[in-house]
């Protein structure tokens, strides 16, 4: 006799389809989350490349920033103060975002170990 039980064919296929589909949910929702973390950090460095531009010049300079697809004419220190929050603000999204993707691929490992899932790269 078997020590190993038999599963029934189709119940074995909808299982592995089952499987797969859960597996594929993961890889796609940290493919996203990389995607937009990488979006992020680029405005970030945008952003920290102008406050590098306007920091060292005078503070009543006229600049121009765009506003809703509009440019307006300010000054930089108008302009400064509000890149700077925005650039802080940037930087706590992309913390948020890096701890909720290893909270996932967490949730991907414990998956894989749970299911007994040995994935192969091609």
């Amino acid at each position: 006799m078997s020590s190993q039980k038999q599963i029934d064919p189709k119940k074995q296929q909808a299982l592995d389809t089952e499987l797969q589909l859960q597996y594929t949910n993961f890889k796609n929702t940290l493919q996203q989350l990389a995607t937009k973390i990488g979006e992020i950090e680029q405005e970030q460095e945008e952003h920290k490349l102008v406050i590098q531009t306007l920091d060292p010049l005078e503070a009543d300079r006229k600049c121009f920033r765009m506003v809703n697809g509009v440019l307006v004419e300010r000054t930089i220190k108008d302009v400064l103060p509000t890149l700077k929050t925005n650039e802080d603000g940037l930087k706590q999204v992309i913390e948020d975002m890096l701890k909720q993707y290893k909270t996932k691929q967490n949730e991907l490992d414990n998956w894989k170990k749970k299911n007994n899932i040995q994935v192969v790269q091609p």
